[in-house]
């Protein structure tokens, strides 16, 4: 079989996806999430024209020409309601956030007025009309869409809609992902290992999807025997999961049953293997609405095919950008590969004369953990090149699993 593209492998899998269906959540549960309807607002913000600072609020009329002396009528602090109308000459002593009283169309600041007694001020500098003043509806006007239908809700769309007293908001639900290791060498953390290596993928994979909205449970880990492999598996095809994600056995080893288990058991393969170092023994299919990866088991491999391939899909799945994010940058050192496969090399990035300057980390071995702490990007080189120098332009990816 030969080796898919992974801009193709890529399209494929997001051409089969569609966003979730929906739900109300409270808003402290809503960051980051798609909304599913437009947000409205309920009433105007500010509801009055209010002092932006604290100082005196006046007609601009009166101060003209400064200084100019006004005889203070009231004093108004936040919340409060203003008791009279301004009449010419006459100003209010005002705080952040009160309302301006009728008459009033300024406010000038405190520093630049100078106390004459505890009824009159001189306002030494002249002030023009609207300065210093938040007017009515300056924020939102009752009626008007404050968050449109598949905006993502950041900290600044949950302000708006907390502004209005509004508790829920209805966003696209989280996708639900079952995820599967295999592999005899493999014992869950906090057992006795017996020579044995932990499951850090498990742990790892759910950590990545829960960082991008997933909602991840771990199925266990699947000993190299057929029926073992199957009875998970078809644990994770329940109707209970959107995904599923199988780690390992996707390779042609003696003992690699996942591909041939998941063909039992009516998952469409749409491909197996990707031209991509590393990663290369990938899958994915479909059975039903549930989308089905099968990720390599080394554990840097997991990482950066999940990266490019699950986290966009998961992504999609929640109307969010599926785009794999790319920012340019420069070689920091020398990398050199053979033709025909797309690299993913890890690297750490500084800023160096206004340029991302990306240096490998001395190990890219793909089962050590340590090739991909204290990564921060990955270098991509095309399949055609073979080398490139220090210096040279490049295309980075930002990879979601660093701190």
């Amino acid at each position: 079989m030969s080796l898919t593209p992974v801009e193709h492998a890529q399209r494929q899998i997001l051409q089969k996806i569609s966003p979730l269906d929906d739900e109300a959540v409270g808003l402290d549960e809503a960051l980051g999430r798609s909304t599913t309807e437009d947000a409205t607002a309920l009433r105007t913000l500010p509801p009055a024209d209010n002092s932006a600072m604290d100082g005196y609020a006046l007609r601009a009329a009166d101060v003209k020409s400064a200084p100019t002396a006004l005889t203070i009528v009231e004093r108004i602090f936040a919340g409060q309601l203003p008791r009279r109308e301004l009449q010419p000459n006459e100003c209010a002593r005002i705080m952040t956030g009160g309302t301006l009283p009728r008459g009033a169309d300024a406010v000038v600041m405190q520093e630049k007025t100078r106390a004459l007694s505890d009824t009159a001020v001189e306002v030494l500098e002249a002030v023009k009309a609207g300065a210093n003043v938040r007017a009515r509806g300056e924020d939102s006007r009752e009626g008007d869409v404050l968050v449109k239908k598949g905006t993502p809700l950041g900290i600044g769309e949950l302000g708006l809609l907390w502004a209005q007293g509004l508790s829920t908001v209805r966003v696209t639900r989280r996708p639900r992902v079952g995820i599967v290791s295999s592999g005899d060498e493999l014992v869950e953390i906090g057992m006795p290992h017996g020579g044995r290596i932990y499951d850090t993928n498990s742990p790892a994979i759910a950590a990545m999807v829960r960082r991008c909205g997933g909602l991840p449970r771990k199925l266990g880990i699947a000993p190299d025997r057929l029926e073992a492999v199957r009875q998970k598996i078809e644990t994770g095809l329940a109707p209970d999961f959107d995904v599923l994600i199988c780690i390992a056995g996707m390779s042609v080893g003696e003992k690699d049953y996942v591909r041939e288990v998941l063909t039992m058991l009516g998952v469409n393969i749409d491909f197996w293997r990707v031209a991509m170092r590393p990663g290369k023994p990938l899958a994915f299919g479909t059975k039903g609405s549930t989308l089905v990866f099968g990720l390599p088991g080394n554990p840097v491999s997991s990482l950066v095919t999940f990266e490019l391939f699950v986290r966009p899909a998961l992504r999609k799945l929640q109307g969010l950008d599926s785009a794999v994010p790319e920012v340019p940058g420069v070689l920091g050192a020398p990398l050199k590969k053979p033709p025909g496969l797309k690299l993913f090399t890890r690297a750490t990035v500084k800023l160096e004369g206004g340029a991302l300057v990306a240096t490998p980390l001395g190990s890219q071995t793909s089962g050590a953990l340590t090739s991909a702490a204290g990564a921060t990007h990955l270098i991509v080189l095309p399949p055609e090149v073979t080398e490139a120098a220090a210096g040279e332009k490049v295309t980075l990816i930002p990879v979601s699993w660093a701190a």
